[in-house]
């Protein structure tokens, strides 16, 4: 890219013009990483300040509790109705009382559940309701996040009610706020699109503020990843609903038999997204979607490293479980948390005091917030003393 061109791209984003496709594609095109992290940097900035949040919460995967066809699921009504059936509730109470005291044994000192649970071709409707009017009651200062626009389609299938009833239903039991998409809508996707936006039109007229994700590393290319931000843009523009948006890298790990081999700009790609591409997808995306309030990084995605330095390339929040206290190891471990640096495998949640540190290296100010983004407690920064002093590596 020529000095003329970046200079122009700067004057726009520093003035808040609004970038358009072929501003995207020109920056894809930029080698210049440093430029660009420092641009989207500049952004996140005026947007968060120096603070960076994350959400102390965990995960619940109710299928966990209820995978097994079993006489209480199987025999008490039928997938397909929109009622439950006589005796569902009684059935079913065993598995949402030990969905209940998994979640007890783990929500000390959080504020978010982040709920695990796609429609089970075994399990009435009314369960999933009753389930989160169940954990609701048991842990109210929780807030709830769970199902996907994708899951919410599954109920409409499941219970024969459309999505406005299911997300009524959803709501009145507890739910603060729909999921991420668990393999990220993907930037060359456009097929389930318009069920997408349907659902999250239906979500945030309704008032719940909800994530849009995006996967990449696939077999799309850059072109692919501006129009899908775009895309989201629009929507934003709309509804004014999306409260964060996640890149989310491709694993080529979870890549399944006969899949085509991922691609990327120069042709086929060979292995997995690098982190500068990462931080590069960070910075663009920032600098692209300019009105959703927060882009995230997944802890689970990318590992500690990656996570501290899009922190500095247009991210401003860390998606993802947070354990209040470390876990009690059995026996040392051969890795600290978070790190996989082949993009494989999934890193074990941070503490709270991971998070803090890491927050703090990236020289930022650590906001645990709720599932609204509302700031639950401010942390203090990084101590000015300490950053005059050579720190080791986090590896």
């Amino acid at each position: 890219m020529d000095a003329g061109r970046k200079r122009a791209l700067e004057e726009k984003v520093r003035g808040g013009e609004r970038l358009s496709r072929e501003d995207g594609l020109a920056l894809y095109a930029s080698d210049d990483l440093a430029w660009l992290g420092g641009l989207a940097h500049e952004v996140r900035t005026r947007r968060s300040g120096d603070t960076a949040s994350f959400t102390l919460g965990t995960r619940l995967s109710l299928t966990d509790v209820c995978t097994a066809p079993c006489a209480y699921c199987s025999t008490a009504g039928e997938a397909g109705g929109s009622q439950d059936q006589p005796g569902e509730a009684d059935a079913y109470a065993p598995h949402i009382e030990a969905a209940v005291r998994r979640a007890r044994e783990s929500a000390a000192g959080l504020t978010e559940l982040r709920i695990e649970a796609g429609p089970h071709p075994t399990l009435p409707w009314g369960c999933y309701p009753r389930a989160l009017k169940a954990l609701k009651e048991a842990l109210p200062q929780l807030t709830l996040t769970a199902f996907t626009a994708t899951d919410i389609q599954g109920f409409e299938r499941l219970s024969g009610l459309p999505a406005s009833d299911v997300l009524d239903a959803l709501v009145d039991a507890g739910l603060a706020s729909l999921a991420p998409e668990a393999g990220g809508q993907g930037a060359d996707d456009a097929v389930g699109w318009a069920d997408f936006a349907r659902i999250h039109r239906l979500a945030h007229a309704k008032g719940l503020k909800t994530p849009c994700t995006m996967r990449y590393g696939h077999t799309e290319e850059p072109r692919h990843r501006v129009d899908h931000v775009l895309r989201l843009r629009a929507l934003q523009d709309e509804t004014g609903g999306f409260q964060v948006f996640v890149p989310l890298r491709h694993r080529p790990d979870a890549t399944e038999a006969g899949d085509a081999a991922p691609s990327g700009a120069s042709g086929v790609r060979t292995g997995p997204v690098s982190g500068a591409e990462a931080l590069k997808t960070f910075a663009i995306s920032r600098l692209l979607f300019d009105n959703v309030p927060h882009v995230g990084v997944s802890w689970a995605t990318y590992g500690e490293r990656t996570v501290l330095l899009a922190l500095q390339h247009g991210a401003d929040d860390i998606d993802g479980p947070v354990l209040a206290e470390p876990e009690p190891e059995p026996e040392p471990q051969p890795q600290s948390t978070g790190q996989h640096p082949d993009g494989s495998g999934t890193p074990a949640p941070p503490t709270r005091d991971d998070l803090l540190d890491l927050v703090r290296d990236a020289g930022l100010r650590p906001v645990a917030r709720d599932t609204r983004h509302e700031v639950v407690r401010a942390y203090e920064g990084a101590d000015p003393g300490r950053r005059d002093v050579p720190q080791p590596m986090r590896v």
